[in-house]
């Protein structure tokens, strides 16, 4: 499949070599906006010679290629537009770090942890307009250990997250994907920390 993907640091880094490895083509990458240091996933694409998308303080549809065929936004904080989905023949999937629809928001796993939450997981759903609020296409629990940081909930869910992206890439694929409307009585909303 031709993929888009946008994304960062480690967790982006990870799931673009799991796709890669899956035998997608990546044809385009659009890591965090600059800062002062290269991003990892930045550096990975670039040493992998794959499309870079930088530079820009938003990503525009103009950014997705002809043929793309689904976005991956894989711990992406960009605004990806209803213009930028309509690019992509499948539209976009994203992971989020929580059994949605609770926890959206950007800080999640510090949140479940905060909390005091018994279970959290990974979310693979379909990129909507509404933050975080698209179809469920996978979802899997991790159990939160008594005492763990949110450090180590994220290094529970992180391969969760690359395995799940992953799968619902080749769901989508093979037309076996099936999603499953969030029901917003049980979502959650919380601030950045």
């Amino acid at each position: 499949m031709k993929i888009f993907l946008c994304g960062q640091r480690t967790f982006g880094k990870e799931v673009c070599r799991a796709l890669l490895a899956a035998g997608h083509e990546i044809v385009g990458v659009a890591p965090a906006p600059p800062q002062k240091r290269k991003d990892k996933l930045h550096g990975f694409a670039a040493v992998q010679g794959l499309p870079l998308v930088t530079d820009c303080k938003s990503l525009v549809s103009s950014f997705i290629p002809d043929g793309t065929e689904l976005i991956v936004a894989a711990h992406s904080h960009w605004l990806i537009s209803g213009q930028c989905l309509s690019r992509a023949r499948y539209g976009g999937i994203g992971f989020h770090p929580s059994l949605l629809p609770r926890h959206r928001g950007k800080d999640a796993v510090r949140w479940a942890v905060h909390m005091g939450d018994y279970v959290s997981g990974g979310t693979v759903y379909r990129l909507t307009d509404k933050t975080d609020g698209g179809d469920i296409l996978r979802q899997e629990l991790v159990w939160i250990q008594p005492g763990w940081s949110y450090h180590d909930l994220w290094a529970a869910i992180f391969p969760v997250g690359v395995r799940l992206l992953v799968e619902t890439v080749r769901d989508l694929e093979n037309g076996t994907a099936q999603g499953t409307e969030q029901d917003e009585r049980c979502a959650t909303w919380e601030p950045s920390w």
